[in-house]
């Protein structure tokens, strides 16, 4: 079988090197180990050895090879010529001292230590695969069974393992328990591995400066008061709002200070507005960031309906609110108010926020939407003329996860945010989609993705933990747990728009048929910014999605 190699296919310096390491694994035997191009550095100098063999009964040899053609001179120094240049080379003292760095550095280890306390055989040599070596010659520092010459090649295995019994005699023979002890020692201790979050972090970098960047479309809206920022998934809309509100509140492109509101209607981007807002300085904060009904709530609007009363949120409560806004004192009143999810905004909606600007005719309105986001039955528009800008570019996630969506996006958006995995989808009725779900989602921790950043959304009946966190801590409370706990967070699209998790599992828990089920699947598959896993069934998601999007999530027909 030959001997076991580390690494298994190594790169060389030379085909020298290549030759004696091919020709030397195939004649020793399996429990013998041979590294190749093993580096090491300590308090004098950089050491490489080209080949470490190490033979369990016998001992460890670190060889120098060198190419081209070999000479000592009279005065016994060593040359090599090839390529048309002569250079003068010390192979034995480099064989020497890399011995000596490495038998210092596991003889060092807390490990060798442990185990074996006592110092093992080991040798150095030099081999010479395409120079001859006469049978007679013999330096001071060089024996002749320590260089191998062109005719010795035949044998090398048997010359290294004989050589053993001439140098460092006086220590023992290593075992083959030393051996896996030196081999784990020299490919170095605690090591660094691979981190799924590290990849992560990394492109969140990229995605933030990225993100910054485009902010300088803001710069384009100073002389503007009235802009609507069209966006697919990932444009990065809603940093886009709340860098808008800050700068606005703060004055900018040659504006004074304004009093600016921001705007939502779901309760998790309200309360990520509130966490990112309130522990700035009082001049960035607008004056007020939340959803609309807690604006009106400030105004004094009472709100006792259930969130199930479309007539009371849809109707009543904007008429009261228009009411109330209209009697507001002008130091009450915003310059600008910043609408980020526009398109979850009723009809009714715009009539109280216009009767709160300063200027109902030419106050600042800022709206941002994706059209394809309308996960509700609500129809509503500004009734107001607004210039559009569009975002056509995704920053946020990787590009495998903003393709797997693309057809559903509002336009064909240029995928910025870098390579990540490829989503893998799991198929599974709407009945076992829950199962399956969690099943995946224990492949993610699995995988080593913290819990805090993993995410199992719905797009149909909502998770058992989901339900009961909502029912002990209410909306709010539960909403919390979305940055406050460090456990996995369960939602439903309904509720997760304008957030992102790193890592998502998509259940997709239905059967395509209930209204808006395309613009769900929409907002699941782009909540991942980094690692996607859809579950469900791959009829309904063709039905639901179209056919292009089952082909980018690999669905096969049945």
């Amino acid at each position: 079988m030959g001997a076991r190699t580390i690494p298994a296919d190594p790169v060389f310096a030379s085909d020298a090197e290549r030759e004696v390491w091919r020709r030397l694994v195939g004649q020793l035997g399996e429990d013998d180990v041979v590294l190749a191009n093993r580096r090491l550095t300590d308090d004098e100098q950089d050491h490489e050895a080209d080949l470490v063999v190490l033979m369990p009964g016998a001992g460890i040899v670190v060889l120098e090879v060198k190419g081209g053609s070999v000479t000592v001179d009279e005065q016994g120094r060593w040359h090599q010529y090839g390529g048309g240049a002569d250079r003068e080379i010390d192979p034995v003292g480099q064989a020497r001292r890399t011995k000596h760095a490495l038998r210092k550095y596991v003889q060092d280890d807390p490990r060798w230590k442990d185990s074996s306390a006592t110092r093992v055989r080991w040798a150095h040599a030099v081999v010479t695969p395409y120079s001859s070596v006469p049978d007679d010659f013999s330096l001071p520092e060089c024996s002749r069974d320590m260089v191998h010459g062109k005719d010795d090649q035949k044998h090398l295995a048997k010359r290294l393992r004989a050589l053993t019994g001439t140098q460092d005699v006086h220590h023992r023979v290593p075992t083959l328990d030393d051996v896996a002890e030196i081999v784990d020692i020299l490919s170095g201790r605690n090591r660094m591995e691979r981190e799924v979050t590290a990849e992560a972090d990394d492109r969140e970098a990229r995605a933030q400066r990225l993100t910054q960047e485009q902010a300088m479309i803001l710069s384009v809206t100073r002389l503007l008061d009235r802009v609507e920022v069209r966006g697919g998934a990932g444009s990065g809309k809603t940093v886009l709002a709340m860098t808008q509100a800050k700068q606005l509140t703060k004055g900018f492109g040659g504006k004074k200070a304004q009093r600016v509101a921001l705007l939502c209607y779901s309760i998790g981007l309200g309360e990520w507005f509130k966490r990112s807002f309130d522990h700035e300085p009082r001049k960035s904060r607008p004056a007020f960031y939340g959803r609309f009904e807690e604006l009106g709530r400030t105004w004094g609007a009472e709100i006792t309906a259930d969130r199930h009363d479309s007539d009371f949120w849809e109707k009543e409560l904007p008429a009261r609110m228009a009411q109330l806004a209209a009697d507001l004192p002008e130091g009450k009143k915003f310059d600008a108010i910043i609408v980020d999810e526009a398109q979850d905004f009723a009809e009714d909606w715009w009539a109280p926020l216009l009767a709160a600007l300063r200027d109902p005719e030419e106050g600042g309105l800022y709206v941002y939407s994706d059209e394809n986001q309308k996960v509700f039955a609500r129809f509503g528009r500004p009734p107001v003329a607004l210039v559009p800008l569009v975002l056509d570019h995704n920053l946020r996630n990787t590009r495998q996860i903003a393709e797997s969506f693309g057809p559903l996006a509002p336009m064909r958006m240029r995928a910025l945010g870098g390579d990540g995995h490829e989503v893998r989808f799991v198929q599974a009725s709407p009945e076992e989609a829950l199962g399956v779900a969690d099943d995946e989602v224990l492949r993610l921790l699995d995988e080593g993705w913290p819990t805090e950043h993993v995410a199992l959304i719905t797009t149909g009946a909502r998770h058992p933990v989901q339900n009961e966190l909502q029912a002990s801590l209410d909306q709010e409370g539960y909403w919390r747990t979305f940055w406050d706990s460090d456990d996995v967070f369960y939602g439903h699209v309904l509720g997760c728009k304008g957030l992102e998790r790193r890592a998502v599992v998509l259940c997709v828990n239905e059967d395509g048929t209930r209204d808006r089920s395309k613009e769900r699947l929409y907002v699941g598959l782009s909540r991942a910014t980094d690692r996607l896993v859809v579950v469900g069934d791959g009829e309904v998601i063709r039905r639901t999605g179209g056919e292009e999007i089952a082909r980018r999530l690999g669905v096969s027909r049945a």
